[in-house]
């Protein structure tokens, strides 16, 4: 075969590079294979990804899917350099969303575009997203790695993914007897998780604080490293819970759109939520938000979880029961409020005040 002329054209010379993603495949099988769990080898390298659901111990599931991203929290990432706890959030916003279901997440896949691949940034995402899978207790069965020059900027990215659970017929959450006095009980959140980022980014730039600055509101770390704080992971305590008490109606994750538009997606028609503000502690990074973008009250609620990412509707006289379980689980939950009768076209009134 007779050399190819030096002005002929190849992939790599377009900027992918297909050797680079072998690589990179080869460096995360065993991350990877660290999630294994029953139901699931955890290898990758085929064209799709297996379960099985018998051996997961599943007699007549139903399936529940998820899938989500990071949104602009991954430019804070891409700036400071650091990448390995951004695939904890990209899970977390998957598999909470299943657990609210009553649902036992069971797999991921992660889609990874770039403009021009570096293995070592790759690797330090795919650990995130292992570990997110160890804490939720799903398998990584599968992904996909897209090296896109032209479409994002050189070392730009971009993540989404994609969870799969299941739960026994008959398990899955709401259930359809919540009611008036129902009990809600907050479960705090370990930040910003991975919402209200690009008003986040704008705080930060009237600042004028770099990401290296020492954050305001946290001694110790860089104001990145803070903000990068990854999502917390709810999903054993909450399985835990439903395990050990029937008391639980319905959860909420509180996520994009805050308190006023996620509690009513697990209400039923004619209900709404009163939240006791003066019970609420929110972590010191909303105080500094508030203050130094000057958002007002209403904005923070439905923005950001102020502290709260989950909630959970417990009937009224089982609600010490599920309290305790969640404790027992390691969470520490706490009153926050109750169900109401819905008035006017506010389904989630709020008492008191936020205390930053």
């Amino acid at each position: 075969m007779t050399a190819e002329p030096s002005s002929a054209l190849t992939y790599a010379a377009a900027g992918v590079d297909i050797d680079a993603g072998n690589a990179l495949v080869e460096a995360i099988k065993p991350l990877v294979r660290s999630t294994r769990r029953p139901g699931a080898d955890a290898e990758i390298g085929g064209f799709g990804g297996l379960f099985d659901l018998k051996a997961a111990g599943f007699r007549d599931p139903v399936l529940v899917a998820a899938n989500d991203g990071v949104g602009t929290k991954l430019k804070i990432a891409i700036e400071t350099g650091i990448h390995h706890t951004i695939g904890i959030d990209l899970v977390a916003m998957c598999v909470n969303d299943i657990v609210v279901q009553g649902a036992e997440p069971l797999f991921f896949l992660d889609y990874f575009a770039t403009g021009r691949l570096v293995p070592g940034v790759g690797v330090e995402i795919v650990k995130g997203i292992a570990e997110g899978c160890r804490q939720a207790g799903c398998a990584l069965i599968g992904g996909e790695t897209a090296e896109m020059p032209g479409l994002y900027a050189d070392r730009d990215y971009d993540l989404a993914g994609f969870a799969v659970g299941a739960a026994e017929r008959g398990a899955l959450l709401p259930r359809g007897d919540v009611r008036e006095g129902d009990v809600l009980l907050a479960l705090p959140s370990s930040g910003a998780h991975s919402n209200g980022f690009s008003l986040i980014r704008r705080i930060v730039e009237r600042s004028g604080l770099s990401w290296d600055a020492p954050a305001p509101f946290e001694a110790g770390r860089s104001l990145g490293e803070a903000l990068l704080e990854p999502t917390r992971i709810y999903v054993r305590p909450l399985l835990a819970a439903l395990r050990a008490t029937a008391g639980i109606k319905a959860l909420a994750h509180i996520t994009g759109g805050g308190f006023p538009d996620n509690i009513p997606r697990v209400l039923p028609q004619g209900l709404g939520a009163r939240l006791d503000l003066d019970a609420m502690v929110p972590p010191p990074v909303f105080g500094w938000l508030a203050k130094t973008g000057d958002v007002a009250a209403p904005e923070m609620l439905r923005t950001f979880n102020c502290g709260v990412g989950m909630i959970v509707v417990a009937a009224a006289n089982e609600a010490d029961a599920v309290a305790a379980a969640l404790a027992a689980a390691g969470e520490e939950p706490y009153r926050l409020g109750e169900i109401t009768a819905a008035g006017g076209t506010q389904r989630v009134t709020y008492s008191g005040r936020l205390r930053f």
